[in-house]
């Protein structure tokens, strides 16, 4: 199924002319070998062009449309008019020369071989180029002498006839393209993705741009063993994709990965979205509402609800269809392949309606410094790791996390216990809750849980009216370090910091010294606050009409950390309130 949808979506770009067609890619190229018509080399371009790295401006390759590359292991295989100095040239500095001149005279066979029916200046050129150029003398040629020693360090060289790269010249992609077109002797198969008769992919070409993969390229399907093998198969035939699938949906992935606006990561896993057709805005509203800030909550809601209606609606200048098809990838690095975190496809407004809920069940009072309206699928993640220290590299969440939250999102089940189970390490180990800690605990149960008294108190504020125990418990722990803190301004350490986590496990032991406690504080204030604070500890008392327990359960914690959170916040938001009156 993925291979399908990323093949269509090649098809897609190439009737927008967004892509190259069929046995043509995006080449980083470094180096062109500049020819004249009797295939003598004449001038070595530098073909490096600034690329912006962060704050730094760097020389890098540049990208030519160039036929598409063969998948190498530690065989000789030439690539027709690109590749390195020690197929295209006969000289390297790997201190092989056996092997050098086996590369060069395969890249000699091979053009000779294709260019031998092209009739064009340019063809004749490279024709003459393999026919006379003799590997012992190129390190002594004057055009490669100047630049020798980079040009050994690596990268692309190409073949450059007047003005252009010689791939450019009709009668040379032609030449190509018939060469790709036939399939030479390969095997013909019914292809897994297509369906039709085609000539058999042994090796996929190699996919680039997943992070912690390796950096020449990983494979999304291979087989390179005994034990991958069936019934005497060897590589592609085991599940076998034709040439034109294989190049079609590599393509696709590749110019995915290529546009590092529309990627992002989570964790190890890199993240990619496209749409049925073609249209960016659609990744664009995806990312912006599940791991960007760029966009206010009225924007993104906005749009969010007309689609969820069945109505059309515009992003960025363009409109969106709920009906259009999306699809949502995650890949991982796994030694040589790429691991499939997870694949979710849809139409777009089911994805909408699913973000919609989402969103309503994380929805929590915040902060008045907290300055991001809705909580992204990354900062979610991001509350199960400690806070780094300043300057340190901040901790990895847990790999595969990411990918079940953004299931669960998408797909509406209930949210992965590993969730949950990251920020209680993180409440009892900084013993304080954040609101993206309270939001991902008031929507873990909203969505998990079944009881009724439970959810009452997953509330967006405050819930002033309910008496279940232990929501009532988190609401008196912060009302007595409220009292705390205004007896001792200058206190460095609260009860917060000694009592938080055995206060909502054991509530029976640590309450009755708690309110003892209190009691001095109080005797520290003036009548009107400590009758003010009297008066609230007497009502949240008067609220608790059972023993208090001696062990309270992991969702009963829960609650007693949701009632501290929205008490807390409530005496802000009073505070302030009361600032502007």
């Amino acid at each position: 199924m993925i291979l399908q949808a990323l093949t269509q979506y090649y098809e897609d770009l190439l009737r927008l002319g967004k892509i190259d067609r069929p046995g043509w890619t995006k080449t980083k190229v470094s180096w062109g070998l500049l020819l004249n018509s009797q295939g003598q080399p004449v001038q070595l371009l530098r073909l490096q062009q600034e690329n912006t790295r962060g704050k730094k401006t760097v020389l890098g390759p540049q990208e030519i449309s160039m036929p598409s590359p063969v998948k190498r292991s530690v065989g000789v295989a030439a690539n027709f008019l690109c590749d390195n100095s020690g197929y295209l040239l006969g000289i390297d500095s790997k201190g092989k020369p056996e092997r050098t001149a086996s590369c060069f005279a395969a890249a000699k066979a091979l053009h000779l071989k294709l260019l031998e029916t092209a009739d064009s200046p340019a063809a004749r050129a490279v024709t003459a180029f393999f026919t006379h150029w003799d590997p012992s003398k190129a390190a002594e040629h004057p055009v490669l002498q100047p630049d020798l020693e980079e040009l050994l360090k690596g990268g692309n060289l190409v073949f450059w006839y007047e003005n252009s790269p010689v791939s450019h010249d009709p009668a040379v992609a032609d030449a190509w393209n018939r060469q790709y077109e036939t399939g030479g002797d390969d095997q013909m198969v019914r292809c897994l993705v297509t369906g039709r008769q085609a000539p058999l992919a042994r090796l996929h070409p190699s996919i680039k741009g997943v992070a912690g993969a390796q950096s020449s390229g990983a494979s999304l399907v291979s087989f390179n063993a005994p034990a991958f093998c069936s019934y005497d198969h060897e590589q592609g035939a085991n599940a076998p994709v034709s040439e034109y699938a294989a190049f079609a949906y590599t393509t696709a992935l590749n110019t995915l990965l290529s546009d590092r606006d529309r990627v992002t990561r989570v964790g190890d896993t890199t993240i990619l979205c496209w749409a049925a057709g073609g249209e960016p805005a659609y990744q664009d509203c995806f990312l912006d509402s599940m791991f960007r800030d760029s966009y206010s909550e009225t924007d993104i809601l906005g749009v969010f609800h007309a689609l969820a209606s069945g109505r059309p609606a515009d992003w960025d200048q363009s409109r969106l269809d709920p009906s259009t098809r999306f699809y949502v990838l995650g890949l991982a690095p796994n030694a040589a392949r790429l691991s499939v975190r997870f694949f979710w496809q849809n139409d777009f407004g089911t994805l909408v309606r699913s973000l919609i809920t989402h969103y309503r069940q994380l929805e929590i009072v915040r902060p008045g410094y907290d300055k991001f309206p809705t909580l992204s699928i990354w900062r979610l993640v991001l509350e199960t790791v400690r806070k780094p220290a300043p300057g340190a590299r901040p901790a990895e969440p847990n790999p595969r996390l990411a990918g079940d939250l953004l299931l669960a999102a998408l797909n509406g089940t209930p949210y992965p216990a590993t969730l949950l189970d990251g920020v209680q390490l993180r409440i009892r180990a900084e013993h304080s809750i954040s609101r993206g800690q309270a939001a991902i605990i008031k929507a873990y149960y909203l969505r998990n849980s079944q009881n009724t008294q439970f959810k009452e108190v997953m509330t967006v504020e405050l819930n002033q009216q309910t008496t279940y125990l232990p929501y009532v418990l988190g609401r008196l722990f912060a009302v007595l370090e409220e009292v705390q803190q205004r007896a001792n301004p200058q206190i460095n350490t609260t009860i917060k910091d000694r009592y938080f986590n055995s206060a909502s496990a054991t509530p029976a032991t640590v309450f009755p010294l708690l309110i003892n406690l209190a009691q001095k504080h109080l005797a520290k204030l003036d009548d009107g606050l400590a009758r003010y604070y009297n008066t609230q500890i007497k009502n949240l008392i008067d609220r608790i009409t059972q023993t208090l327990p001696a062990r309270m359960s992991l969702p009963e914690q829960n609650a007693f950390q949701l009632g501290y959170y929205h008490q807390a916040q409530f005496r802000y938001t009073a505070k302030t309130q009361k600032e502007e009156e």
